[in-house]
């Protein structure tokens, strides 16, 4: 009731009149006087001076006025930021990702997702798949991008297709080719990534009985497209990684037979996403699309 009050106060004080104030409120003037005495009363101050049907505000009034102006402001801006949360525009989100995608993908898309949004808060993390499943579960990340399959009861996993290319410098002979067979690359410096990971044991199973030489190894598929960008040889990477490429030295070709690399989209099972985050998300597929489409072209051109 206090913040009736108050409300009544502001509006007669703004108009100038008990009948005014209460046209603006849409209550009756004997509701809004009854409010006015009421809120005097709580206060033990006086704030309007009655001569007839004139009314003046005494010097407490002002005062009050000016600090009442203060909280309203302050409630209103409470209430656009609340607004701002319903329709993602303020809050935060907090996204962990490996760094084969979060060096190019994730920025790209973040800063289609954020021009809507300039109060978002945002917060991107380039780590290991193992630990971004290890910060996602603990609540450290709204989500996160993993290239490893894995199985944990506290976590939902989303595929998210990412084909493997070839990366081939162009003076090499089958820069020359629409697309590169596992049995081109027989005799041909092959750039690998670093044992035990999960792109180099579907790309080892594809390249079984094929005799490739390969003598640099690198954990990071950047590392290996800009090796290729350098001559050093040709790099098999997820096509996320190789886009950034195109254009530096290389032709990016597809790969056959064709591998699937395996991105998945993780999220916590037991913990709500905000709104941001469920926005976000929404748009991972559309947005991949419009990354990789340069990529595509250079592949059929």
């Amino acid at each position: 009731m206090f913040d009736r009050q108050l409300e009544a106060f502001r509006a007669v004080m703004m108009t100038g009149g008990m009948t005014a104030g209460a046209e603006v409120l849409h209550v009756t003037q004997p509701a809004v006087s009854r409010l006015i005495r009421d809120l005097e009363y709580n206060l033990k101050i006086r704030l309007f001076e009655r001569r007839g049907n004139q009314l003046s505000p005494t010097p407490e009034a002002v005062a009050l006025l000016a600090e009442v102006e203060r909280s309203y402001l302050g409630l209103e801006h409470v209430k656009a930021f609340a607004a701002d949360l319903r329709s993602a525009r303020a809050g935060s989100l907090r996204v962990a990702a490996l760094p084969a995608l979060a060096l190019g993908f994730l920025p790209f898309l973040m800063a289609r997702f954020r021009a809507t949004r300039p109060g978002l808060a945002v917060q991107i993390d380039g780590i290991p798949s193992h630990l971004v499943l290890d910060r996602v579960a603990g609540g450290q990340f709204d989500f996160g991008f993993v290239a490893v399959p894995a199985e944990r009861s506290s976590l939902v996993m989303a595929p998210m297709m990412a084909p493997i290319v070839a990366v081939v410098p162009t003076d090499r002979r089958l820069a020359r080719l629409a697309e590169i067979r596992a049995s081109d690359l027989a005799g041909e410096d092959v750039i690998l990534l670093g044992r035990g990971s999960y792109q180099r044991h579907i790309i080892e199973v594809a390249l079984a009985g094929i005799s490739i030489r390969s003598t640099v190894e690198t954990p990071l598929s950047a590392i290996a497209c800009a090796l290729a960008s350098e001559g050093v040889g040709i790099a098999l990477v997820e096509a996320y990684t190789a886009r950034a490429f195109i254009g530096r030295g290389v032709v990016v070709l597809p790969f056959r037979p064709a591998i699937d690399a395996g991105f998945s989209i993780v999220t916590a099972r037991q913990r709500a996403l905000s709104q941001a985050a469920r926005d976000f998300l929404d748009v991972v597929e559309v947005g991949s699309v419009d990354y990789l489409r340069p990529l595509m072209g250079a592949i059929r051109g």
